[in-house]
């Protein structure tokens, strides 16, 4: 570790990058569709100027590090460095090192490997602690203070830098599959910073909490935790039963429920992301291999 910084969380982000580039330079840039934020601005200037994206991307997002240097901190601050740095750079490689991939001529298609691709290499950034500046700097700043969602809070960006680029280059249909691809980059990226795996919270309130906290502690070895509720409608205290499950529990947490009190209510949601004994640790609290 140097100056707080991980080295898998820098090769994660390099290699986020690298995705990030590829599809860049092989989808939007060869078949002419724009992108949003930042990004989007620098293949304005390609188009309209003739500049490298390589080059602009580091020029444009100077000012942006100030700030990230003073919001997001030194860590962040650095793997945002990284993270820009290593885009201009697997674009200057890829532009010079192209392959020319035949898609037909199928712009749905096109759209589509875009999305993926940098939905894929933005998503992997995020996760390792990084940015590649500019309206991700934004975004992340958003999150963390304001607790917007990223992927939506990119897409807003997006779709001004799109129209700007309507108005200058673009035309309208490249702009529909351009709205195709950014659409779908936001929907790979919220699902990667959530993660693909997925448990199930369930909130039980019942007459019988004791008793089906005991069996389902039992019988499934899962954790209960004891909340302190008001009835507005009896005006009675309460007791309500929280507990995290695999989603592939569920349906035998049901069953245990309904065994013990069949007019239990039972709210059950889903959970992204669950930490702690039984699902990222062991009961001896060691980190669970997935």
């Amino acid at each position: 570790m140097i100056y707080g910084l991980r080295f898998k969380n820098i090769l994660f982000i390099l290699f986020g990058a690298a995705i990030f580039g590829f599809g860049l330079v092989h989808f939007n840039m060869q078949n002419h569709l724009a992108e949003g934020g930042f990004t989007g601005l620098t293949l304005i200037i390609y188009q309209l100027a003739g500049i490298n994206p390589a080059y602009t991307n580091l020029i444009l997002n100077v000012p942006l590090f100030f700030i990230g240097w003073k919001f997001l901190g030194r860590t962040t601050f650095l793997y945002t460095i990284i993270g820009t740095v290593g885009v201009s750079i697997w674009l200057w490689v890829f532009e010079r090192n192209e392959i020319k991939l035949t898609l037909g001529n199928d712009l749905m298609l096109v759209a589509l490997f875009a999305g993926v691709f940098i939905g894929v290499g933005l998503g992997i950034i995020f996760r390792y602690g990084g940015t590649t500046g500019g309206v991700d700097i934004i975004a992340r700043l958003a999150n963390r203070y304001w607790g917007h969602n990223m992927g939506r809070t990119m897409f807003l960006f997006d779709a001004v830098v799109i129209f700007i680029s309507i108005i200058t280059y673009l035309e309208y249909r490249e702009a529909m599959y351009t709205l195709v691809a950014v659409f779908i980059a936001a929907r790979v990226i919220d699902f990667m910073q959530e993660g693909a795996y997925t448990a199930r919270g369930a909130m039980i309130i019942s007459r019988n909490n004791e008793a089906i906290a005991e069996k389902i502690m039992k019988e499934m070895e899962r954790g209960i935790t004891v909340l302190k509720g008001y009835g507005s409608f009896t005006k009675e205290d309460r007791e309500v039963l929280y507990c995290v499950v695999g989603k592939t529990e569920i349906v035998r947490l049901k069953n245990i429920i309904t065994s013990v009190d069949p007019h239990a209510f039972v709210s059950v949601s889903e959970v992204h992301d669950v930490l702690g004994e039984g699902f990222t640790l062991d009961e001896n609290k060691n980190p669970i291999e997935r």
